[in-house]
């Protein structure tokens, strides 16, 4: 099949060969039990959920590692799926009903939970099929939702054992409370957002007279639901007024004054007012102390009527301006001042959250979180980068009882029974008919659970657990997990927790996480900076292909990737690179040739220096791609076949085997046909996994076995072609070629014009070597003329040069005008170096120093060498036009 475009244009075949493997069962596992086994679990996006440049990432490098392991002969199950996403899709549905006029509260429950359905039928597998266009190679027929009736089953199982445990239970407490979306939401969901706001200082009065104590507050309207006021106990200024009330202003309730350690002496006026139901601290003091708990807000975060009639319904903000103009107007504000402070917003609506005293569900964790920690510590889940142990160990130290109740519609309703009638609660499985205390009706617990709450059970839940199922016990624990550092305590620790309980063994071995992919000058992407790239775009731009090599190549553990379009650009131009090699081989293998099995490489006594080189390059190629594969070292598998592709192979061996291909001798032409096909069969299956579209395009038109290159063995290194003294040899005649190429294009000499080099290398092997060589290094630097000569000034002026202890001389009489050459290589050397002092000039500047992202400074000091030694280059080319 030699029809090759001579145009490389991805969209002309990406899609037609996915459809294939897709039609071969390629991606679907358990077709040969006898394989060892091989599994992930794809962290399930969202169905609100459109491909952003962390799924390309993730997703990319999770495809190249079960491609990878499927060359290698692994049973590889990539199991894919979504997230119900409660408060996204609920949120986003509630939008389309009120475009249409109605609203969640019109519809009912259940009309509305169809609807949702509705929604996620028609628009929710969006993202799976973006996924399908960046190639992702998933077990589709494998696909799992967490609110599929199996998934449902399990996620009731885990909620019944953990409660029979005793691991769940249900209570008042603080929660951090989002009054737009009307539900609690957990510590991880709460951005802190720097806020310049006020500090304002309040005088509450002694109850009988006696003066009064100042507190300071930044969220005045909760004073209205103040209970106390708390001072260390050990603060003697205070010592006389533990037990006394204060008249809480605007309210005129007498309130009690507490001793607390809590309480910082050295903090403002070392007495601070307490809101139980408003603040997790003083909730926590309250209950030491025993004050009462007084909720002042609803749910929409207006004041209720527990606060004075005046301020009944306003919403906090209002009511926060209300109260300071009254407290200033009855002379109880004594000061106000600046304050900056951390401020939590939903990560959802962005709505400021609200500590609030609220009946909610918890997960008792510390038990399940000492395991977890435990499991880590001693090696049976390993992080890459390494350094993410610390924030795991740091955060499953201080972690607190996970709230795992929503206030949703949208979810897996929580399974426990209320009997209104005497109050007994049922936590079942199944629905109960009736109370078993009373035997009288029952109502099903409104709130739903958290959605990382059933997230926390998929690598076992998508395997059929709670049944013993085959898939189960085959895949678990899966392989590894390949995930972003933003779910780390979200998802991961959770599911290592939740692996642990119910598997009694850890959910995966290893743990991968990816960096952040940011825009070309390190900034974080953000709809508000205006720098979100969309990585379908890119794909329709540069093709999938470059995308996906442009992410692993830039994958470096622990580092953020800031994509810049020229690397993209590069990358497209490097399969284009691979396509126009593919196309040269395939024009001289012939019709013929490209048909059948792939030639035999000849006996090695039949091989030249290249043919030598070019295979002992592919075997180490083959360690190091595997080898770094092995340790998620993406970027360097992906660097070395770049380097090996684009410049040993295209640049280098290529060029070499032109004249055998254009000269008579058919043995020589038959040799260096099989080494060309030989080394381009094992470098597309090295890339396969980087770069599928591409590889299987070319792959098809060589001459192969099998139905598809996704399932062609990953090339080994072969230790026979191993051979250092052809690399060190033809990496001689290479420097030898590129420093007479240098000279050339440091003296804008024509390339066509074809030159006379005098060398002198002695008498030992590399003289030889260049002797034996001679016609190969004609070639490549197009020469005229190469000779040994005693003397290399005897030609007259000439362009010096050396390579691995070779002179060379450039003979420029009859070539250049010197006087000419000199005076533009003079405006060439004022001109770099102008262009180094400008950057010389930043990285000179403190302030850009400190306010650039690493990454841009690293790239100012490489230009600033890479200037360093342009100029320098020319002016040893000046020094020599003038002897």
């Amino acid at each position: 099949m030699t029809d090759l475009e001579k145009s490389f244009n991805p969209q002309s075949f990406e899609s037609r060969w996915f459809d294939h493997w897709l039609r071969l069962g390629v991606f679907t596992a358990g077709r040969d039990p006898r394989r060892p086994p091989f599994s992930m679990v794809i962290p399930p996006p969202n169905i609100t959920g459109r491909l952003h440049m962390g799924h390309a990432l993730n997703n990319t490098l999770q495809d190249i590692l079960a491609r990878w392991r499927r060359m290698k002969g692994d049973d590889v199950l990539w199991l894919p799926g979504t997230d119900h996403a409660g408060i996204a899709t609920q949120m986003v549905v509630d939008r389309h009903l009120a475009a249409e006029g109605t609203s969640r509260e019109s519809l009912g429950r259940a009309a509305f939970v169809e609807r949702v359905w509705q929604w996620k039928e028609e628009y929710g597998g969006a993202i799976i099929e973006q996924l399908k266009k960046l190639g992702c190679s998933c077990d589709w027929t494998r696909q799992r939702f967490t609110l599929d009736p199996a998934l449902t089953r399990a996620v009731r199982e885990a909620f019944v054992r953990l409660y029979e445990d005793g691991l769940i239970y249900r209570d008042k407490y603080i929660v951090n409370w989002c009054p737009g979306c009307r539900t609690a939401v957990s510590d991880l969901e709460v951005i802190p957002q720097e806020t310049q706001g006020h500090l304002w200082t309040i005088a509450y009065p002694l109850e009988g007279g006696g003066g009064a104590i100042h507190v300071a507050t930044t969220r005045p309207e909760t004073m209205l639901g103040d209970t106390g006021v708390a001072v260390h106990p050990d603060d003697e200024r205070y010592k006389g007024l533990v037990g006394r009330n204060v008249v809480l202003p605007l309210v005129g309730r007498p309130i009690p004054i507490v001793a607390d350690p809590f309480v910082e002496r050295e903090f403002g006026t070392g007495a601070v007012k307490v809101t139980p139901a408003h603040d997790p601290n003083d909730f926590e003091a309250a209950a030491r102390t025993g004050l009462r708990s007084l909720v002042v807000m609803d749910e929409a975060g207006r004041m209720n009527d527990n606060v004075p009639p005046a301020y009944r319904g306003l919403d906090r903000f209002e009511a926060r301006r209300r109260v300071v103009a009254d407290l200033q107007a009855g002379g109880a504000l004594v000061a106000v001042k600046d304050h900056l402070h951390n401020v939590g917003r939903c990560q959802r609506c962005h709505t400021v959250i609200e500590p609030y005293l609220s009946t909610q569900w918890f997960v008792r964790i510390k038990p399940l979180a000492d395991e977890a920690i435990r499991a880590v510590a001693e090696g049976r889940v390993r992080f890459t980068p390494p350094h993410w142990i610390n924030s795991y160990n740091e955060w499953m130290g201080k972690i607190h009882d996970w709230c795992i109740s929503r206030q949703l519609w949208w979810g897996h309703q929580i399974p426990a029974w209320h009997c209104d009638a005497c109050g007994h609660l049922m936590v079942a499985r199944e629905a109960p008919p009736r109370c078993a205390g009373c035997g009288g009706a029952l109502r099903q617990d409104p709130d739903v659970l958290d959605t990382w709450f059933s997230s926390a059970l998929w690598p076992f839940s998508t395997l059929g657990w709670p049944e013993h199922t085959p898939d189960l016990a085959r895949y678990y624990p899966t392989s590894c997990l390949v995930t972003g550092f933003d779910i780390l305590f979200f998802w991961v620790a959770r599911m290592i927790m939740m692996g642990l309980k119910f598997m009694n063994e850890v959910p995966f071995q290893r743990v991968y996480i990816t960096g952040m992919v940011r825009d070309a000058d390190g900034q974080k992407m953000s709809k508000t900076r205006g720098n979100v790239i969309d990585p379908l775009e890119l794909v329709a731009r540069h093709g999938t292909d470059a995308l996906r090599f442009t992410m692993a190549a830039m994958a470096t553990p622990g580092a953020d990737l800031p994509l810049a379009d020229e690397r993209m650009t590069g990358y497209r131009a490097f399969a284009n690179k691979i396509w126009n090699a593919a196309r040269f081989v395939l024009i001289n293998l012939g019709e013929d040739g490209a048909r059948g099995a792939p030639p035999a490489l000849p006996p090695r006594d039949r091989l030249t220096l290249p043919d030598r080189w070019i295979l002992s390059r592919l075997s180490r190629l083959a360690a190091a791609a595997d080898a770094s594969l092995a340790e998620f070292r993406f970027d360097d598998a992906a660097n070395a076949l770049y380097q090996f592709l684009w410049h040993e192979y295209c640049d280098w061996y290529v060029e070499m085997a032109k004249p055998a291909l254009i000269g008579n001798d058919a043995t020589d032409q038959a040799r260096v046909r099989a080494v060309l096909v030989h080394v381009l069969d094992r470098c597309l299956r090295l890339l396969h996994p980087v770069m599928p579209f591409i590889t299987e395009e070319l792959w098809q038109r060589l001459p192969h076995e099998g139905a598809t290159i996704a399932l062609a063995p990953y090339p080994d290194p072969d230790p026979a072609q191993l051979d250092d003294e052809a690399e060190t040899d033809l990496a001689i005649l290479m420097e030898v070629v590129s420093r007479i190429r240098n000279l050339r294009a440091e003296l804008n000499i024509d390339p066509a014009r074809r030159l006379t080099v005098l060398y002198r290398a002695g008498e030992g092997r590399t003289g030889r070597l260049l002797q034996d060589n001679h016609a190969t290094v004609m070639t490549l630097a197009r020469l005229e003329t190469l000779r040994a000569a005693g003397d290399l000034d005897a030609g007259g002026p000439a362009a010096r040069a050396v390579a691995r202890g070779i002179d060379l001389a450039v003979p420029l009489a009859g070539i250049l005008d010197l006087e000419t050459e000199r005076r533009r290589l003079a405006r060439d050397i004022d001109k770099l170096t102008k262009e180094r002092e400008g950057h010389a000039r930043k990285l000179a500047n403190a302030d850009f120093l400190a306010k650039a992202q690493p990454e841009v400074v690293a790239k100012a000091r490489r230009i600033c060498q890479e200037l360093d030694e342009r100029i320098e280059r020319l002016h040893r080319t000046v020094a020599a036009l003038t002897e």
